[in-house]
């Protein structure tokens, strides 16, 4: 007598029957094997082919200034040492000089930032000051750089 399963589903004692008194059920498992293949292949195929097709109609693009791309934002150094002298892009400048060129890049763009920076020592009046400078420029943008403190050590 055969015990095991077939796809016949015969056996000897059966006579033959599928679903008789002593037949054996056929197996009814799905082989999933191909069709894994069969969606990887297809898988690779696509990713072959996406960039292909997002590049197949060719254009003669117009050529334009306005759309230039503009990734770097615009931004003036303005710093203040401890003895009170003012840099500009990191040049000596006086209050006069500070102003011309603080209108002249307001008139370039109005979103140019001013960024601040001033030493411990410099008294607060001489940052409002250089701060009503540059607002009267035009420009109204202005950051404070500072340096992140150092974190205490953990003692355990």
């Amino acid at each position: 007598m055969a015990f095991g399963r077939t796809s016949l589903g015969s056996s000897a004692a059966g006579g033959g029957r599928a679903m008789g008194a002593g037949g054996q059920r056929p197996l009814s498992d799905i082989n999933v094997t191909p069709l894994v293949d069969v969606m990887l292949v297809l898988l690779v195929i696509f990713i072959i082919t996406a960039p292909l097709m997002a590049s197949s109609i060719k254009l003669d693009l117009p050529q334009t200034d306005a759309g230039q791309p503009n990734d770097t934002p615009k931004f003036v150094s303005l710093s203040v040492d401890a003895s009170g002298k003012v840099f500009l892009n990191d040049k000596p400048v006086t209050d006069e000089e500070l102003t011309a060129q603080l209108e002249k890049a307001a008139a370039d763009s109005k979103d140019t930032e001013v960024q601040l920076r001033a030493d411990q020592t410099v008294p607060y009046g001489k940052v409002v000051a250089l701060m009503g400078i540059a607002n009267k420029a035009g420009l109204s943008r202005i950051g404070f750089v500072t340096e992140a403190e150092a974190a205490p050590a953990k003692t355990r």
